[in-house]
């Protein structure tokens, strides 16, 4: 059992994380092409990237320059045209419909711009529907969504609907789906899009801590020039294009 104690806020050593073997995320050669009737769209050009366990990576870049698309590529939520992505050693991008969606509730949580909580449900409710999703049902379920809840500091929140949270909140709840499981990855897309600058500077941090306490690794895709001081890395995409290499720590 991976719950087997009530732990502080802020302490990730009782979700289960386990650190990965180096090469956390690796796409070699991915490229993407939209085609509709004759005009021709290349959204991603011959894209290599490696990003490692336990990183905070940031993906920066204008509208329209290849983001979503690549961090969806990556999530193995779209295929691409061309090129190899491997995700903790598996190449996704050879894995059956059937597999990669195992693959995906197994290992890896997503983190959406616009929360995507369910607002009839509770806080709890939110974080349960998805551990019943990965086999986790009743009370074992009930007990680990008010640990993760805990742990994202909203102990005091677990029965308030969406509707009675601030953004901040949300977001919160959100982080805490998204660790529903023990992933070893977090995606997340525009996770401050929609906070303001102390709701937003408290998720960072929190995801910050997820990453160097719990071993995680964290992609970010953001237009957010506030939250580079707690990334590791980041990169920039234009136009299709990928520039890696600006370590911060």
């Amino acid at each position: 059992m991976l719950f087997t104690k009530r732990r502080g806020q802020g302490d990730f050593s009782s979700i289960g994380l386990n650190r990965p073997e180096r090469g956390t995320i690796i796409a070699k050669g991915v490229e993407m092409v939209y085609q509709s009737g004759q005009r021709r769209f290349q959204a991603l050009e011959e894209v290599d990237w490696e990003i490692n366990c336990g990183d905070i990576q940031i993906l920066m870049g204008p509208s329209g320059s290849g983001k979503t698309t690549l961090l969806s590529i990556l999530a193995g939520l779209l295929t691409p045209t061309a090129g190899e992505v491997y995700l903790l050693g598996e190449e996704i991008t050879k894995m059956s419909r059937s597999k990669l969606a195992r693959f995906r509730r197994q290992n890896i949580g997503f983190i959406f711009q616009n929360f995507n909580l369910f607002p009839a449900l509770t806080a709890a409710e939110n974080v349960e529907v998805v551990l019943n999703i990965k086999g986790i049902r009743g009370r074992k379920a009930r007990y680990q969504a008010q640990v993760l809840l805990e742990q994202v500091g909203l102990g005091f929140q677990v029965n308030q609907k969406p509707a009675d949270l601030s953004g901040g909140q949300k977001q919160r709840v959100a982080i805490a789906r998204a660790l529903a499981g023990n992933p070893q990855i977090i995606m997340a897309d525009e996770p401050t899009a929609a906070l303001d600058s102390h709701s937003g500077h408290t998720v960072i941090e929190l995801l910050r801590r997820l990453a160097k306490e719990g071993g995680c690794t964290v992609l970010m895709v953001t237009h957010d020039p506030r939250i580079i001081d707690v990334a590791d890395r980041v990169a920039y995409l234009e136009d299709g294009v990928l520039r890696d290499g600006t370590t911060l720590r």
